[in-house]
């Protein structure tokens, strides 16, 4: 039986792509912000709602210039349960990360534990939309504006979830999008910072290609992350059908409720009031079920189903930073991280594949017993 992968990533028809990029053998320019960068960034605009919007060759490197941009300083405090990315951006900038505990049930910062964390050294803010969860945005942009912090939303999981309506690109000073292969909406590789303040983007055009801002001028010392006219050109056919693919999804995730949703021992995200979500994953906290989520884990591998323990670890106890934080010191996130298995969604994942999943975990937990 064909392999299940916790993720496949969403691809135009062959034919679409191959006449998106037909035109590059005629202009044979590539890359440095040509035409499909800046028709993507103009659709982005309109998609998010937002006046601004600068696109990157990866998330990562969006996130960094991002910080960088806006001059933060000593202590930003952030969440320990997400990707590698988001605290390395914080270091590499030369920054301290703070680390706040989340809240059990959707997993977003916890706020009201964000103002005993301030001191004179903090200069921001960098909350983290886990799987698609909004963060309590209001009380986070109550607290920043008392303290006169910056905020940058980690928005890594988020394309395309809508808070009443409203696009999470709105919110914060910046909010960064990831598209990696594996995200609801991708270029391949490649990644955007959506903001309100005109004054941010010339300054993180010239980050991200080499700090240059003319012909002969050099302004800043900025590195390379442009994104090339392939990667936008992927961006530009799969935001025609990312409406479609998020449809996709959402019926994958209802199939998995249907399933899943009365077994005792096994927490499942629900989606937010007034979110509209993207269906981005489908994370499962076994807590009090007959198997852990390592036999689980296991069990679906033993299968060729491939799930993933994703936070986990949680990066204030990766090796790099050994010594210096703890896990301990955010036992909600520790506790959800020894416990979450996300399991496969994407949006070509066949119904009659979650049944055989969620059927594989309902046979394994019973012969437990």
């Amino acid at each position: 039986m064909k392999p299940i992968q916790v993720t496949q990533s969403s691809m135009p028809k062959l034919e679409e792509f191959s006449e998106e990029i037909r035109d590059l053998w005629d202009s044979q320019w590539l890359t440095n912000m040509g035409v499909k960068h800046n028709q993507l960034e103009l659709k982005l605009k309109q998609y998010f709602k937002t006046p601004h919007v600068t696109l990157f060759s990866n998330g990562h490197l969006a996130l960094e210039y991002a910080i960088s941009a806006l001059n933060l300083t000593g202590e930003v405090i952030t969440t320990p349960f997400t990707f590698a990315s988001t605290t390395h951006a914080i270091v590499r900038n030369g920054l301290t990360p703070i680390f706040c505990d989340i809240n059990p049930d959707d997993y977003t910062i916890q706020t009201d534990m964000l103002e005993n964390l301030i001191t004179h050294k903090t200069s921001a803010i960098i909350p983290v939309h886990v799987y698609g969860n909004v963060c309590n945005i209001a009380e986070i942009d109550r607290i920043a504006k008392k303290y006169n912090l910056k905020i940058i939303y980690d928005a890594a999981h988020a394309f395309g979830v809508t808070v009443d309506g409203k696009s999470v690109a709105s919110f914060g000073d910046v909010s960064m999008f990831s598209f990696h292969a594996t995200k609801v909406f991708n270029t391949i590789e490649g990644g955007a910072l959506a903001f309100n303040d005109p004054s941010l983007e010339n300054i993180l055009n010239a980050y991200k290609n080499f700090g240059i801002t003319g012909q002969e001028t050099v302004e800043y010392v900025g590195g390379n992350a442009k994104m090339n006219e392939f990667q936008a050109a992927m961006g530009l056919c799969n935001l025609r059908n990312v409406d479609q693919e998020i449809a996709k999804r959402k019926a994958v995730f209802e199939r998995y409720m249907e399933n899943l949703l009365d077994f005792k021992g096994i927490k499942i995200s629900q989606v937010q009031n007034g979110v509209k979500s993207n269906y981005a994953y489908f994370p499962v906290v076994f807590d009090g079920f007959q198997l852990s989520r390592d036999e689980v884990h296991a069990a679906l591998k033993s299968e060729n189903i491939f799930t993933r323990k994703y936070f986990y670890p949680l990066t204030n106890s990766l090796e790099c930073y050994q010594g210096r934080f703890s896990s301990e010191e955010t036992p909600i996130a520790k506790y959800i991280a020894e416990r979450v298995l996300t399991l496969p969604l994407y949006a070509d994942l066949q119904l009659e594949e979650i049944d055989r999943i969620c059927e594989i975990i309902k046979v394994k937990s019973t012969n437990f017993n």
